[in-house]
């Protein structure tokens, strides 16, 4: 199995249903130290400016403190940590909830990681995000449930949808128009293309 880097934020928590392997990466930004403390684990690494918590003590995490007039968040420097340690699956708890504008820049990490080779999963409730760009993503076959297609950062054309209860075969999605909200899983395993653009997709958790 691919490993894994597993970013915590300090947003609202649903436990992990996976077991991370020794080969895992665990990074903790800012507060979502508490977060992966709570879902029992010890992160490698603790980023973050610390403006909203205390930088922790009694722990055996490499703390890499942030001057806090930065340009990136503290998710998007723990994400850019993952990428220079040349991870390109990356799993984010915490990332959801509280501030909206917060969990919009979350989403926003997502598609910056497309840009280097990576994909993204942000991990909520009831459902899990991810982007793709120029590209195509296969839902899990356990996955059961509602899936809504959206254009990311601009029009979105080729987009092809498969084995959902809608489908979709190289048309173009605009971000004023939501046509891909509340489509649904079938029996067959859904497939999910662009082919110039990006694409925010939510799945069942």
């Amino acid at each position: 199995m691919e490993k894994s880097c597993v970013i915590f934020g300090a947003g609202e928590l649903y436990a992990p249903r996976k077991k991370f392997g020794s080969t895992d990466l665990v990074i903790a930004a800012d507060g979502g130290y508490e977060k992966a403390v709570k879902a029992g684990l010890d992160p490698s690494v603790v980023i973050g400016d610390f403006d909203s918590s205390a930088v922790p003590e009694n722990t055996a995490a490499h703390i890499i403190k942030l001057n806090r007039d930065k340009d990136d968040t503290d998710m998007l420097a723990a994400v850019k940590l993952g990428l220079r340690r040349e991870f390109r699956t990356f799993v984010i708890y915490g990332g959801t909830g509280g501030r909206l504008d917060h969990t919009v820049a979350n989403l926003s990490a997502l598609a910056y990681m497309n840009a280097f080779g990576a994909r993204g999963f942000l991990i909520d409730r009831d459902s899990i995000a991810t982007v793709i760009t120029d590209g195509k993503f296969t839902l899990p076959k356990t996955a059961r449930g509602t899936v809504s297609v959206f254009a990311f950062g601009g029009t979105a054309s080729g987009v092809t949808l498969k084995n959902l209860a809608y489908t979709l075969d190289d048309v173009e999605l605009d971000p004023a128009f939501p046509l891909g909200v509340s489509n649904a899983t079938t029996n067959a395993v859904g497939e999910i293309s662009v082919k110039h653009g990006s694409l925010l997709v939510f799945f069942p958790r």
